[in-house]
Parts: structure tokens; sequence; C-alpha cells
């Protein structure tokens, strides 16, 4: 009996010192942005925090004190933390922390002088595989080569996780996360329609129940599904454009979504541009250039609620863009269509230029045009782009 007692005793202490949240994890998160001068990942005593870094649950979004500290629910998260890399600093290391009993998470800074000019790439749909390996190391050389300050990989990023059952997905996630690492920049990811694990269930036969199910099994893998970071004077903001229907993925941003790009966008100067990037693209050219089908898997319509609407294009894309409003939005960029296009959408309050880009993995035909493989090198400067070129892989 003596011993029962005490066992409850601990428990009953351990629960009030973790104050969980119900979820096994503790209801505050607190923690530094410092500035890691040694390069070593830990806060060290003579290192100082960052004043007015972001720190976000994907619901809600804090910034630190005068100390570099923060505190934040874990209520309300998708089971990730992450800091929003600050303008003239780079995060050492990962962005984001599993969210688990821990209740105390740093993030390491590391100082780097404003990029007045500088290039980033604009990479998609390379569906990493056993076969596609070989495409995927071209486009390393090719990064490698042209030593931008970092890549964007707008989606569809494995081969297959659709449908097929978690040891295939896990071993494609698993592929991408060990070639992505060998980059020699910055590699950041935002999810496709093939990433989202095991929803085609008649296929995966993957049950919903499986605790990786759907946009899970990218957050275990690769972190948030939506976040935003800060360089050269730009806000870049990864978004998740891929939700799903019992079967059926489609494009759309969902309100928890929306409701977290609204308080980033609180959070940002009125002049501070932002370029949005995510998979299923906000509008496309594309449609137009293929068949209209009712079969699946890639029907072009699906039904919501009762209501019909487009599958292959942000079915909610005005909710995004009224978000904005009065913002400085010059660049959405998108993937999904295998080809590059570009094409400008203006407003009385915004002029939103819509970029897409080749698919890594092949070359494709569409509409009786061949659509070469390749990626996009952007040049920026003074927080513009000044430039942008195809680059075709061969």
């Amino acid at each position: 009996m003596k011993t029962l007692t005490l066992s409850l005793l601990l428990i009953s202490t351990l629960i009030s010192t973790l104050e969980l949240n119900g979820q096994g994890q503790p209801a505050t998160l607190t923690g530094y942005v410092f500035i890691d001068k040694n390069n070593n990942g830990v806060r060290d005593s003579n290192e100082i925090g960052v004043k007015g870094a972001r720190v976000s649950n994907q619901s809600e979004i804090v910034t630190t004190d005068a100390n570099g500290s923060y505190s934040i629910a874990s209520s309300g998260s998708l089971g990730n933390l992450f800091v929003i890399q600050p303008e003239g600093y780079v995060v050492r290391g990962l962005f984001w922390r599993p969210i688990d009993q821990t209740s105390t998470y740093d993030f390491p800074l590391i100082a780097s002088p404003k990029a007045s000019t500088f290039t980033f790439i604009h990479a998609s749909d390379t569906h990493l595989g056993d076969q596609s390996l070989p495409r995927f190391k071209k486009l390393k050389a090719i990064v490698d080569s042209l030593k931008p300050a970092f890549m964007i990989v707008t989606g569809d990023l494995v081969k297959d996780a659709l449908r097929v059952p978690e040891k295939e997905a896990s071993r494609l996630y698993e592929l991408y996360k060990d070639q992505s690492s060998k980059f020699s920049v910055p590699v950041w990811n935002v999810p496709g329609n093939h990433e989202i694990f095991g929803i085609e269930r008649h296929k995966s036969l993957v049950s919903e129940s499986n605790p990786l199910y759907g946009k899970k099994m990218f957050r275990h893998y690769l972190g948030p599904d939506y976040y935003a970071f800060s360089y050269g004077g730009i806000q870049f903001i990864g978004l998740n454009s891929v939700d799903y229907d019992d079967l059926w993925y489609y494009g759309h941003i969902d309100s928890l979504q929306l409701t977290w790009l609204k308080k980033l966008i609180a959070t940002t100067s009125i002049e501070t541009p932002n370029i949005t990037f995510n998979h299923i693209p906000f509008y496309s050219a594309g449609m137009s250039m293929g068949p209209y089908t009712d079969e699946e898997p890639g029907s072009s319509l699906i039904s919501i609620n009762g209501k019909k609407q487009w599958r292959h294009v942000v079915a909610n894309a005005e909710d995004v863009i009224h978000a904005f409003n009065g913002y400085n939005f010059p660049i959405a960029l998108g993937g999904h269509f295998h080809f590059e296009q570009k094409f400008t959408f203006e407003t009385t309050s915004n002029k939103t230029e819509f970029h897409q880009t080749g698919a890594v993995v092949a070359p494709t035909s569409e509409g009786g045009f061949e659509m070469p493989s390749g990626i996009v090198l952007y040049t920026v400067a003074n927080g513009k782009i000044i430039g942008r070129k195809f680059i075709a892989i061969r």
C-alpha cells in the first residue's frame, strides 16, 4: 500500500510539474531564441537572446521579449513548434522541434548580414524514388554549381505516399530526408498531394486511425506543413494547399491555416514583400491545357459538402488573396502542373504574379505541348525580384 501511495504521489507530482494538456504535452512551452556565437547549438551563459523573434505552434504566434525568451501554449498545435527565421539571422540546424513532454525549446540563430542581392531556386515535383534518384542528384549538382542562398521545393517530394502501405511511404520519406540533407544550401519544403499519406485507402490499405495518416506523416518527418521565414528583406510563406475529403485530395487552405496566415500578416510590416510557396497553385493556366475528366484518381472536379469545385487549384484562393489586402504580395509560387508558367493577377489593392516551374522528375506532355523538366533561378536585389531564369534539367 505504501508503494502504491508513493507511486501515485510521484505521478501526481509529475503531472503538476508538466501541466499536461491532455495530449501528453506540457500546457505551456517556453524557451529562448538566441545568437549561437560558438555554433554549438546550446545556449551558453554569454550568449544573448534575440528580441522580437517570432515563435509559432502552427496556431498561435508569439514574439520574444528583450531577453529572447518566449512563452506559448501547446494547445491548438499540430505537434511541432518552430521559429520564424528573422531578418539578419539564419537558423542553426532545424527551424522546428516536435512537441513532446519537454516544456523548454531553445532556437539557436547565427547572425548573418542582410543580403541586399542574392539568388534562390524554386524547384517542384521531385517525386523521389529509386528510379528518380538520378534526377534528384542532377538537381543537387545544379544547385551546388549555382550556389543560391536557399532552395524552395513546392511539393510532390516523394514518388508516392498517397496509395502505398506505411512501410513504403516511410521509406520514401526517409530517402527524401536523407538526400535533401546533402544539399549545400538550406532546403525549404511544403507538401504536395503525393505526401498525404494513405488516403487512397482502397490501394494503401491504411487505416484512418494510423498515427501518421494524412498530413501527419509530413509533419513527423519534415516538420510543420506551413510556416514562414525571412531572408534578404522578403518574408517567404510556405503553405499546405492540399486538403482531402475521404479518398481524394483537392486544392484548399484549411481554416486553421488561414487563421494562422492572418495572424502572421498582422505581425508583418505593411511594406515587407511576401512571397508564398505551395504545391497546388492558387490559380493556373495549366487546367485549360489538359482535357476535362471525371475519372479518378485525377478528376477535374470534387464535391465538398454538396458543392462542386475545381480539384487542381486552391478552391478558396480568394480568401488567401484577401488576407493580404493592402500588404505587399508580389509573387505566389506553385507546382503540381509540371510545367513552367507565369501570369499576373491585378486588383485595386494587390498586383500578384503567379509562377509555376517544371517538374524535376521528368519532362511532361500536355495539350500537345512538350514541357521540359527544370527549375527557376530567381535573383533578388533590395527586396525585389529583378531576374527569373528557367534552367532545364537534362
